[in-house]
């Protein structure tokens, strides 16, 4: 498979995980699996939530898909780079910045990630926010005000 092929099916996969996530995050985790991800929303975050679970149910496609396009680095190689990597980049996000579950990018600052935590403050504060990486409503964006890590 062509190189540029293969990069472009990482960044579509995981432009298009972000819908994904949305979607899983207001129907499915506001839905019928609220309660693996209520402890979330209810309690102080802990070094590991029931929430954590969801991390797992979307790393599985992303190992099969690795797996299985492994040999001959085809298309479902690249997608399950593409799911990975926006694991990665979900987890850096939420976990690490928002919720400040990892002692580290404790000196990153600028207006996105600002928006990001904003935003994310407001999901748990009753917003309908459910989007996370790219899908931020530009208000958040507009707000010059401090956004405060680690609140919810």
């Amino acid at each position: 498979m062509n190189p540029f092929l293969g990069i472009a099916i990482v960044l579509g996969s995981f432009l298009f995980m972000e819908f994904v996530a949305w979607f899983t995050h207001k129907y499915v985790m506001h839905g019928f699996l609220w309660v693996l991800h209520k402890d979330h929303h209810t309690r102080e975050h802990e070094l590991v939530e029931w929430n954590d679970l969801f991390a797992l149910i979307f790393a599985i496609p992303s190992i099969l898909l690795i797996i299985a396009g492994a040999e001959s680095f085809d298309y479902r190689f690249w997608i399950g780079m593409g799911i990975a990597l926006y694991g990665l980049a979900y987890f850096l996000f939420h976990d690490v910045l928002v919720h400040r579950r990892l002692p580290i990018l404790d000196k990153v600052d600028n207006r996105y990630f600002r928006s990001v935590v904003k935003a994310h403050n407001d999901h748990h504060l009753g917003g309908e926010n459910f989007g996370f990486i790219l899908m931020i409503p530009w208000k958040y964006f507009r707000d010059k005000g401090k956004a405060k890590r680690g609140m919810y």
